[in-house]
């Protein structure tokens, strides 16, 4: 092979992985770059799949499987329904174990305005504590059937280890679409 040829094929090679690892390849070893993970910019939830899809811009960052409330079919209407909401809504808080029933816990803004307005309709409290959280404490997937069964009150539940990920890919104020 020609020297020239040689040399070109590693200059790509090194770029290619230089863009695929986001520059991490260059930076130094304590440089905060170097081990703090890309942000999701959206998460969508995907019911019928029992999907969380960690988003940024267009791109697929990770897909978890998840379990959902009890009666998954459907959008949440009112308090105690067991199930889990539909729309759009933001990341508004966070509940470290110490301040939870689960593993760590991410807040869904449930109820927004329409969910207000349908649950006024209907004279009922549309409800509220939706989260994106891990197992409870004290239990195991095994114990709760996760992710076989839906077995929550209408969040949307993790394994421990993928509830790591997730709050550490995602910001407080990030925007979260869930659909049918």
């Amino acid at each position: 092979m020609e020297t020239g040829l040689v040399v070109r094929t590693l200059i790509a090679l090194i770029f290619t992985m230089m863009v695929s690892l986001g520059g991490q390849a260059i930076a130094a070893p304590n440089d905060v770059a170097s081990w703090t993970p890309l942000k999701a910019d959206r998460l969508v939830v995907l019911k019928g799949e029992r999907r969380l899809v960690l988003m940024r811009g267009d791109r697929v960052m990770k897909v978890f499987r998840v379990a959902l409330g009890r009666y998954p079919k459907g959008a949440k209407v009112r308090e105690g329904d067991a199930r889990t909401p539909e729309g759009t809504y933001t990341v508004d808080y966070r509940l470290d174990t110490n301040k939870s029933k689960f593993y760590r816990a991410l807040h869904i803004s449930y109820p927004n305005r329409q969910d207000r307005a349908q649950a006024r309709k209907l004279g009922v409290s549309p409800g509220g504590q939706i989260m994106i959280h891990g197992l409870p404490t004290k239990w195991s997937a095994k114990d709760v059937g996760h992710p076989r069964l839906d077995w929550t009150q209408g969040c949307i539940a993790l394994t421990n280890r993928e509830m790591d990920q997730v709050w550490k890919m995602v910001d407080d104020g990030t925007t979260i679409e869930i659909h049918p």
